[in-house]
């Protein structure tokens, strides 16, 4: 199947480019990007230059996805530019969008964090949430959710599709690795500036991954009240992963660290890239690095009332590029896994 991908210069990018190459039914058609235009990719990206064929590639603009007649489009851009892009390709083409353009189903909670003209939502690509997988399936659009929405979603849907904890009053920090935030030259993400600190950032609410975890949260209780999310997102030293320790109090009375775990069991026993890991055991970025893969543990503290759950996944694996496959795996009729892996690189 001819693939193509729509800003394939950034991190998120040049991941899907490993993995399409890598993908026993995808052939790579077309690779565009804006600045980077005319030059090949191995210049780009390095550690492609060991297929030949791949690291050749030269990125066309991103008006070629028009005429490129491929089966299937990923868009890895920045906010605001998948939906003009997407309005030129064929309806029947499949589209999986990494980028934000088409998570949000309220035009106020775009306005607020991204601003311009609200897009209008597609179907969220997150597979392990009741019933996604089915919609994904016969979807020919589709929105992978932000890397933080994707640990903090993961971790925290079971325990409130089950009654055991209450959305009213989210609490989730998270720390990511520096790829989150993309590939533009920035001072705070120089090396002397990040080596041996971890900083906070975005807080109290002003990050743009917060109404995402709301709106999936909600919808898991229609009727219900709406999802209260306080989101601290932190910068770690290190390029890529997330760690989310998400909490949330009791929905009634009090419920034990058992019940959390076979809350997270149930929902994900036959789930293939999402793993509970045994008790006494807690998720590390360093297990799911360079995979598709997501961890977790939960914890009980009766004293405060609330419910812990932690999460591991690598940002632009589950969080970005491999969900992206996955979803378009699902949509193509293709093996879910095909292409992909949960197992980590490691050390």
């Amino acid at each position: 199947m001819r693939v193509a991908v729509v800003g394939a210069s950034g991190y998120a990018g040049g991941e899907l480019l490993r993995l399409i190459d890598a993908h026993p039914e995808f052939e790579l058609a077309l690779v565009t990007a804006d600045s980077s235009a005319g030059k090949r990719v191995g210049e780009v990206h390095v550690n492609l230059a060991g297929q030949p064929s791949l690291a050749e590639a030269i990125f066309e603009p991103h008006s070629a996805v028009k005429e490129a007649g491929c089966d299937l489009v990923f868009l890895a851009l920045p906010g605001g530019q998948s939906a003009p892009v997407a309005a030129d390709i064929a309806e029947r083409v499949p589209v999986v969008d990494l980028g934000p353009d088409f998570r949000l189903a309220d035009p106020g909670d775009w306005a607020r964090h991204y601003g311009g003209d609200h897009a209008g939502r597609w179907v969220t690509g997150l597979p392990e949430l009741p019933g996604a997988r089915s919609l994904i399936s016969h979807a020919t659009r589709v929105a992978a959710p932000g890397c933080y929405a994707t640990a903090a979603i993961l971790a925290l849907a079971p325990v409130v599709a089950a009654g055991l904890a209450s959305a009213g009053d989210v609490v989730v920090v998270a720390a990511s690795g520096t790829s989150g935030a993309g590939r533009s030259l920035r001072a705070d993400l120089l090396g002397s500036e990040v080596m041996g600190s971890v900083s906070a950032y975005q807080a109290g609410g002003a990050h743009r991954h917060t109404p995402e975890i709301e709106q999936a949260l909600t919808e898991l209780n229609p009727g219900g009240p709406a999802a209260s999310v306080c989101f601290t997102p932190l910068l770690a030293p290190m390029p890529r992963g997330i760690l989310a320790t998400c909490t949330a109090p009791f929905a009634s009375g009090s419920a034990g660290t058992a019940e959390l775990r076979e809350a997270l069991s149930a929902a994900y026993h036959a789930e293939p890239f999402v793993r509970v890991l045994p008790p006494g055991q807690w998720p590390a970025t360093g297990a799911v690095a360079g995979s598709n893969g997501a961890i977790l543990q939960a914890a009980a503290d009766p004293r405060s009332g609330r419910a812990t759950v932690v999460a591991a996944i690598d940002n632009l694996g589950k969080g970005a590029a491999g969900q992206a496959i996955q979803d378009a795996n699902l949509m193509l009729g293709l093996p879910e896994t095909a292409g992909l892996t949960a197992i980590g690189v490691a050390p």
